[in-house]
C-alpha cells in the first residue's frame, strides 16, 4: 500500500502518513523485506477497516436508539396527551423534518411540561381520590381499616375525569355535613332527655359510639350509618322513657293533688311538691326542666301518695262526711229532696262496723257524686226556665204593687226609672203564660222518659204549676166580678145624676182607704194563700225551717198571677177616688 500522505509539517503532530513514514524508515533500518512490509501494510488496512467498522456499527446503534427514543417520546407525548386530554395548553411540533436529535430536541421541553403536568394532576386525582374514600369510609364505618392512598388511574387524568370526581367529592361534603348536623341534632336531643330524665349523658352518649362525646372535635364524630340508626333508637327510646314517666308523675300528681283536697291540706305543705304537680297537664314536649322526670322524684311523689293514703285511712269519717256535704251541696243545687241525717248515719254505721274498705266506701260516694252531677245536667233546662217564671211572677208582683201606687205618676225621684221598669214588667207578665205551657210540657217529657217525678225541693213541679193555673184562673175570675162591681157602680151612680141631679162628692176622710176585692181574704197581694197550705201539706214545716232555700210561697210563684192592664188600674182604688190617666 503506498503512502500518499506527505508528513505533516507541524512538530509533534503524528499523523497516519507520519506514523507509516516512521514505519518505513523502521523497516529500512531493520531491512524487512518487501514481502513482510505488504503483508504488514495489509495487517495494519485490516485493523482499520476493523476500527470503522466498529464505528459504523456503534452510529447504527446510537441511531437506532436514537430514532427508539424519538419513538417513545412520540409515544409517551401522545399518551401524555390522551391522558391529560387537554393539548390546548402545551405547544407540540407537529413537524417530522430535520436530524433525530433536532426532533427529539424539539420534542423534549413538551414532554418534559407534560410529565410535570401530569404529576401534578396525578397529586390532585389523588387527593380527590383520598377525601372521596374517607368520606366513604366515614359513611361506612369502617374508616379505621382504610390504609394507603388510593390507586389513581393514569391513563384518564383529564380535567373531565377530575371535575367528575371533585362534584362527587361536593356531593359526599355536603351527605357529610347533613350526617354531622343530623348527628348534633341528635346529641342535643339526647343530651336534653337525659337532662329531664336525670340520666348521665356522657355514658348514654358513648355507648352509641366513643367520639360523640365533648372532648372529641365536631368534625371527629362519627357520622356512619349504624351510628345514625342508633341515636335515633336511644332518642326514640329516652322519649318512650320520657312519656312512661310523665304519665306516672302525672298519675300521682293527680292522686296527690285529690287527697291533698280531701283532707284540706294547707298550701304550704302543697307548695314542698310543686316541681310534682305542676306537670300534671302538661304535654310530653312540654317538660323540659331539667331534673322534672327524674326516678328519685318519682319515688319520692309514690311515698308521699303512699303516706298520704294511709293517712286517709284514719281520716276516714271526716273524708266521708266531707263527700256528703259535697252531695248535698249538689242536690240542693238542683232542689232535689234528701234526707241528710239519715245518710250520715249511714255512713258512721258502715266505717264503725269495719265490713266495708274506706277505699270502697269513697269510690261509692265518688259514684253517687258523679250520678248526682248527671241528675242536675238533666235538670238544668227545666230548673232554667223555672228560675226564668219565678223571676217573671215576682215582676208580676211587683208591677200589681206598682199599679196600687196613687203617687206612681208623680214627677219624685226615680218616678220614670218605675215607670220604665213597669213598661218592661208588662211585657215579661204576658210572656207567664207561654212560660208555664212550655215548662209543663218539658216537665212532663222528663218524667215519661225517666219514669219518675220531677220534684222541686220535695214538691212535685207539675203540681206546682196546675196550682198556678188555678190561682190565675180564680185571680181572672175576680178581676171580672171588679169590674162588673165598677160597672155597676158607675150605673147606679149615673141613674142618680139623673133623677137628683149632679153634686160634688164628699172629701173622703184622710187615713181611710176602702180595701177592695180580694185583700179582704188575707192573701198576699190579694190572692188566697192556697199554696202555702199545699206546701204545708206536702211539706210539711220543711221549707220554713229549711236553711237556703226560698219561702214555700215564692218556690210556687207570687200570688198574684193575672197582669192588671192600665184600664183595669182603678179597679184597686175607691170608685170615690179619681185616678190619673196611664201614661
Amino acid at each position: 500500500m503506498a503512502v500518499t500522505e506527505a508528513e505533516n509539517p507541524l512538530v509533534g503532530e503524528i499523523t497516519c502518513g507520519s506514523l507509516l513514514q516512521k514505519l518505513q524508515e523502521i523497516w529500512d533500518e531493520v531491512g524487512e523485506s518487501d514481502e513482510e512490509r505488504d503483508k504488514m501494510l495489509l495487517q495494519i488496512e485490516q485493523e482499520c477497516l476493523d476500527v470503522y467498522k466498529r464505528k459504523v456499527e456503534q452510529a447504527a446503534k446510537s441511531r437506532a436508539q436514537l430514532l427508539q427514543a424519538l419513538s417513545d417520546a412520540k409515544l409517551e407525548l401522545s399518551t401524555l396527551v390522551s391522558a391529560l386530554g387537554d393539548k390546548s395548553f402545551i405547544s407540540i411540533p407537529e413537524t417530522t423534518l430535520g436530524t433525530i436529535n433536532e426532533q427529539l430536541a424539539a420534542i423534549a421541553p413538551a414532554l418534559e411540561q407534560l410529565l410535570k403536568q401530569k404529576e401534578e394532576r396525578g397529586k390532585e386525582f389523588s387527593d380527590v381520590q383520598s377525601q372521596i374514600q374517607k368520606i366513604c369510609g366515614e359513611i361506612a364505618g369502617n374508616d379505621s381499616e382504610q390504609t394507603g392512598a388510593p390507586a389513581v388511574d393514569e391513563s384518564d387524568l383529564s380535567l373531565k375525569k377530575l371535575n367528575e370526581y371533585q362534584v362527587k367529592l361536593q356531593e359526599l361534603q355536603k351527605e357529610k355535613s347533613d350526617r354531622l348536623h343530623k348527628v348534633l341534632e341528635f346529641v342535643s336531643t339526647v343530651h336534653d332527655l337525659c337532662a329531664v330524665l336525670g340520666m348521665d349523658f356522657l355514658s348514654t352518649i358513648t355507648e352509641v359510639h366513643p367520639s360523640l362525646d365533648d372532648t372529641t372535635g365536631v368534625q371527629s364524630k362519627s357520622i356512619s350509618n349504624d351510628t345514625l340508626l342508633r341515636l335515633a333508637e336511644t332518642v326514640s327510646a329516652l322519649n318512650e322513657d320520657k312519656k312512661q314517666r310523665l304519665h306516672k308523675l302525672q298519675e300521682l300528681a293527680t292522686q296527690l293533688i285529690d287527697l291533698w283536697n280531701l283532707m284540706d291540706t294547707p298550701e304550704e305543705e302543697r307548695i314542698l311538691l310543686d316541681h310534682v304537680t305542676c306537670h300534671t297537664s302538661a304535654s310530653v314536649d312540654g317538660v323540659t326542666v331539667p331534673g322534672a322526670l327524674a326516678l328519685d322524684l318519682i319515688e319520692q311523689a309514690e311515698v308521699e301518695v303512699e303516706r298520704l293514703d294511709q293517712l286517709k285511712a284514719s281520716r276516714m269519717k271526716e273524708i266521708a262526711f266531707k263527700k256528703q256535704v259535697e252531695l248535698e251541696e249538689i242536690f240542693a243545687c238542683a232542689h232535689i229532696e234528701i234526707d241528710p241525717e239519715a245518710a250520715r248515719e249511714k255512713i258512721m254505721a258502715l266505717i264503725d262496723s269495719g265490713n266495708v274498705e274506706p277505699t270502697e266506701l269513697l269510690a261509692d260516694m265518688d259514684n253517687q257524686i258523679a250520678k248526682a252531677k248527671e241528675e242536675v245536667l238533666s235538670r238544668k233546662e227545666i230548673l232554667d226556665r223555672v228560675e226564668k217564671w219565678m223571676s217573671a211572677c215576682e215582676e208580676e208582683s211587683w208591677l200589681e204593687d206598682y199599679n196600687r201606687d196613687e203617687n206612681r205618676y208623680n214627677s219624685s225621684r226615680g218616678a220614670h226609672l218605675n215607670l220604665k221598669r213597669a213598661e218592661k214588667a208588662r211585657i215579661l207578665v204576658n210572656k207567664i203564660p207561654g212560660m208555664v205551657d212550655t215548662l209543663v210540657a218539658k216537665t212532663r217529657a222528663w218524667e215519661e222518659d225517666r219514669g219518675i217525678s220531677f220534684s222541686y225541693d220535695g214538691v212535685p213541679l207539675l203540681a206546682m204549676l196546675d196550682e198556678y193555673a188555678m190561682l190565675r184562673q180564680e185571680r181572672e175570675e175576680e178581676k171580672r166580678k171588679l169590674r162588673d162591681q165598677k160597672k155597676y157602680g158607675e150605673q147606679q151612680n149615673t141613674e142618680q145624676e139623673a133623677i137628683f141631679g149632679s153634686k160634688p162628692s164628699p172629701a173622703r176622710p184622710s187615713g181611710t182607704k176602702k180595701v177592695v176585692g180580694p185583700r179582704a181574704n188575707g192573701g198576699t197581694n190579694g190572692t188566697p194563700s192556697r199554696r202555702l197550705s199545699l206546701n204545708a201539706t206536702q211539706n210539711g214545716s220543711r221549707s220554713a225551717t229549711k236553711d237556703g232555700k226560698r219561702d214555700s210561697m215564692k218556690l210556687a210563684a207570687p200570688a198574684n198571677f193575672v197582669v192588671i192592664s192600665k184600664e183595669d188600674a182603678a179597679s184597686h182604688v175607691s170608685g170615690t177616688d179619681p185616678v190619673p190617666a196611664s201614661p
